[in-house]
């Protein structure tokens, strides 16, 4: 057998082989040649990084606690202002101007739902106090010790001599019963109105946050035990009352708070006077400087992992290294090329690329499942194109049968209308009511279009309401809002005549005048925003969107049903409908569509 017959045999051979044994070749020349050269290069690259991850490491511990606590405090302070824009202090600041203490508790009640929802907001608030001129207002949960004035308190010796808001440290609360241990927000009372906001009205208010609460929030996210953690003032002393018993003269040394700059955050390693090194870092509060986190680590314990590896590691050669690296690199490469390549090819068939093909010379395990790899995206192709045009069927066939789901009783009532009116003689409204009911089947049936233009979908809207006027007379008026721009926008049909039936039907029900509906249309960006409410007895939003959810056999909500399930059918997830109850305490059904002029750009619903 001559030289070139055997390299041409070889390769043969090769391929021949089976993915188990191609591998089994690899790892007999990696154990003997790479595995120890590999593990020495890996000791010696951890050797050197550890100890800056493991201060960065810190750092970004500290660095993350600050900025929960600092992001909570900032909410709380969120908090206060949402209070002082409430309808209920607006007035309080009025009365406190006016010297009128007269409705003192109307606004004591007033303000009891205003604490509850600054409360619900934050579960660390433990207490408010509104404290004003005419009296104090609080949260009636809690019970108030009358003996401690605010205006006798070091709170409000210490704002009179700072002149603004601030963030007071660890204190027994003194202003209500239970010696809850709170940190304190202290703000003064504010208005939007010109004349008052020009004019001190001596109202202040006190948010009052359970210090325990504040440190086991940070404290969650502080979990090695070789770390101390402490939450002080530039000065090393707690912020909390409840820490100030424990022993830190570590942090407290005049040397020691020295290295804590003014910067918001850093880290420096720290000498005590038993030569003992530490490893320091802290952050500052962005609400209140003053305030910072500090962790602080024996530089002993930082470094223990270091002696592991010296100990563990050993001198490799440098052709030793040289040769493992181009062994393992250029072995795993061939070797696993084709696993490689067909692991590219499934990628971009995640990215929805259904059009690539696997190929290779081998015949082994990895070239078998890449042959059936590909039979199986033929199969799969085939199985989405038939997927697709069954759904697309379905829901036109869906569409089709919820469009033409009318309610037969408008129908009828609205020709047993037209016979009384024939009989008694009141033609003029008979004609009109015809000829509304015949532009109403014809803009109804459109062409067998499922998508109209807005303008005409308006049109359907008038003459059902010319119907039902007729029918309901002085029973209520429709003010219709649209900005002509926008009737050229494809809507899906009988989409808005709905909406006024249940207005109409529902709303004003238990009426004989004065009803009013509101229809208004307004671009919003690429969205079509349709709004429909009126001052009738109002819905249950909550009941009718689970029966829009889950479907039942109960007519209650039927048409907005319809409705919803119609818009999943054209837009998918790119609509929006919502049902609210509006100022008047009437219904308000709110449909966001896209935006669409062209039958087209119209490509159904993306999920």
């Amino acid at each position: 057998m001559n030289k070139q017959a055997v390299w041409s045999w070889l390769p043969r051979l090769f391929h021949s082989f089976s993915l188990k044994q191609r591998i089994w070749f690899t790892f007999v020349i990696l154990i003997t040649v790479g595995l120890v050269a590999t593990g020495s290069i890996a000791y010696l690259i951890a050797s050197k990084e550890i100890q800056g991850n493991a201060m960065q490491s810190s750092q970004d511990t500290v660095n993350q606690s600050a900025q929960i606590v600092n992001e909570r405090l900032k909410n709380i302070g969120t908090a206060v202002r949402s209070l002082m824009f409430s309808d209920a202090f607006k007035q309080l600041m009025k009365d406190v101007q006016n010297k009128d203490n007269s409705n003192y508790y109307k606004y004591l009640t007033a303000f009891q739902y205003v604490f509850s929802q600054v409360k619900f907001n934050d579960s660390m608030i433990e207490s408010i106090l509104i404290a004003t001129p005419i009296g104090d207002f609080y949260p009636t949960s809690s019970v108030r010790n009358s003996t401690n004035s605010f205006y006798k308190s070091e709170m409000y010796e210490q704002f009179q001599l700072l002149k603004r808001g601030f963030w007071s440290k660890g204190h027994v609360d003194p202003f209500f019963t239970g010696n809850q241990k709170v940190i304190s927000l202290v703000a003064e009372g504010v208005s939007d109105d010109s004349y008052i906001a020009n004019q001190s009205t001596n109202v202040y208010v006190v948010i009052n946050v359970k210090e325990d609460d504040l440190r086991d929030l940070f404290m969650d996210n502080l979990s090695d035990t070789n770390k101390h953690y402490y939450f002080v003032d530039s000065q090393g002393e707690d912020v909390n009352y409840a820490d100030r018993t424990q022993d830190k003269a570590l942090i407290q040394r005049p040397d020691f708070v020295h290295q804590m700059t003014e910067a918001s955050k850093g880290s420096f390693f720290y000498r005590d006077q038993d030569r003992q090194d530490y490893l320091v870092n802290y952050a500052r509060l962005d609400v209140k400087d003053d305030w910072m986190i500090v962790g602080v680590q024996a530089k002993a314990t930082l470094l223990a992992k270091l002696n592991g590896i010296k100990q563990a590691t050993t001198f490799v050669t440098i052709g030793f290294v040289v040769i493992s690296l181009f062994i393992t690199n250029n072995l795993t490469l061939l070797l696993l090329k084709p696993l490689f390549r067909l692991q590219k090819l499934m990628k971009r068939v995640e990215e929805n690329d259904l059009e690539v093909r696997f190929e290779s010379v081998y015949q082994d395990e990895v070239s078998q499942v890449g042959f059936r790899f590909n039979r199986m995206l033929d199969e799969i192709k085939q199985l989405i194109a038939d997927v697709r045009n069954r759904e697309r069927d379905k829901r036109r066939a869906e569409i089709k049968a919820l469009t033409a789901q009318m309610d037969p009783h408008f129908f009828y009532n609205t020709l047993n209308t037209i016979y009384c009116k024939s009989v008694l003689g009141e033609n003029d409204d008979v004609n009109e009511m015809i000829l509304a009911l015949s532009n109403m089947f014809q803009l109804s049936l459109s062409g067998g279009r499922d998508l109209i233009t807005l303008a005409d979908e308006l049109d359907h809207v008038r003459q059902y309401l010319a119907i039902q006027q007729r029918s309901y007379e002085n029973l209520f008026v429709c003010r219709i809002e649209v900005d002509p721009e926008l009737h050229t926008i494809l809507v899906p049909k009988i989409m808005i005549q709905p909406l006024i039936e249940n207005s109409i039907l529902h709303g004003f029900k238990d009426r004989t005048a004065g009803g009013e509906i509101q229809l208004t249309a307004r671009a919003e960006g690429e969205w079509l925003h349709i709004t429909a409410q009126d001052n009738g007895q109002g819905l249950v939003p909550e009941i009718l969107l689970q029966s829009m959810t889950n479907p039942t056999t109960s007519k209650h909500g039927y048409a907005l049903r319809n409705i919803y399930t119609r818009l999943q059918l054209y837009y998918g997830t790119e609509q929006r409908m919502e049902i609210t109850t509006n100022a008047w305490g009437g219904a308000e059904i709110d449909l966001w569509l896209p935006r669409y002029e062209k039958e087209e750009d119209f490509h159904g619903p993306s999920n």
